[in-house]
């Protein structure tokens, strides 16, 4: 895993609407690890992963992605830089009316001069990649289950073959063993694509067994970025109570990867 870091965040304060929700905020995500971003209701994590994925511009601050200054970026230059990004949003949020090729298409045929042969070539890989059988792609998302929602919106977010990946509650809404599965699933892409995740989410058991660190927010801050057992022996007393709320061990969670 190499130390040149995927992001960097310096002094970094974020908006919702109006409003200031967090200031300096100092977060670096190392290239090729997983990140989770935690936190209780309200605190602000969403709106953190979109600004450091750039669907929002920071307040004010340092932002740095993939090597290039995101701050104050636009125009042609957040174009590139947003290639290089792929994202899978809260429950998927794919097009109800598209097809589910249709839906892993649509980011080809915005930032790629392919053919429409060469994108559905490309896509069905993705579809592939993320664990659809072929006939899912021919399906609209109304006939899907919550767990191929889940991969189809996957297989959308790898189809321009993005360096850092960001997911808002991937395993919300699905049963433990489609969690599991899908849990699985993002283990073997980041090692096999050398993907840098970050990952908005509310599951502990999801955290344990695919992040190496997380970075909790409260109180309008960043307050602890760790590995996942150091940060539940934390003595903040908002951090043990969020990991108090719904114990684990978390222990072999320290030494899953060297």
């Amino acid at each position: 895993m190499s130390e040149a870091p995927a992001i960097e965040a310096r002094a970094l304060a974020t908006l919702a609407g109006p409003r200031v929700l967090h200031e300096d905020i100092d977060l670096t995500v190392r290239r090729g690890e997983v990140l989770a971003l935690v936190g209780g209701s309200g605190s602000g994590k969403t709106v953190l992963l979109r600004t450091l994925s750039l669907l929002q511009a920071p307040a004010q601050g340092g932002l740095t992605v993939l090597g290039e200054d995101a701050t104050g970026i636009d125009g042609p230059a957040l174009r590139a830089l947003r290639r290089r990004i792929g994202i899978l949003f809260q429950h998927g949020a794919l097009f109800t009316g598209l097809s589910v090729l249709d839906n892993v298409c649509l980011p080809l045929a915005e930032y790629t001069g392919l053919s429409a042969a060469s994108r559905r070539d490309l896509a069905m890989l993705r579809l592939g990649l993320a664990g659809l059988p072929p006939d899912a792609a021919g399906k609209f998302p109304g006939e899907l289950s919550g767990g191929m929602i889940k991969r189809a919106a996957l297989a959308r977010a790898l189809a321009l073959d993005p360096e850092l990946l960001f997911l808002d509650e991937p395993s919300a809404g699905l049963d433990p063993v489609t969690a599991a599965g899908l849990d699985e699933l993002l283990g073997d892409l980041r090692e096999l694509l050398g993907l840098t995740v970050v990952m908005v989410t509310h599951d502990l058991d999801s955290i344990a067994r695919v992040s190496d660190r997380v970075a909790y927010l409260g109180r309008g801050a960043l307050l602890a970025v760790a590995p996942v057992a150091e940060l539940a022996a934390s003595e903040e007393p908002e951090i043990r109570a969020y990991f108090a709320a719904a114990p684990r061990d978390f222990g072999g969670a320290a030494c899953r990867r060297g």
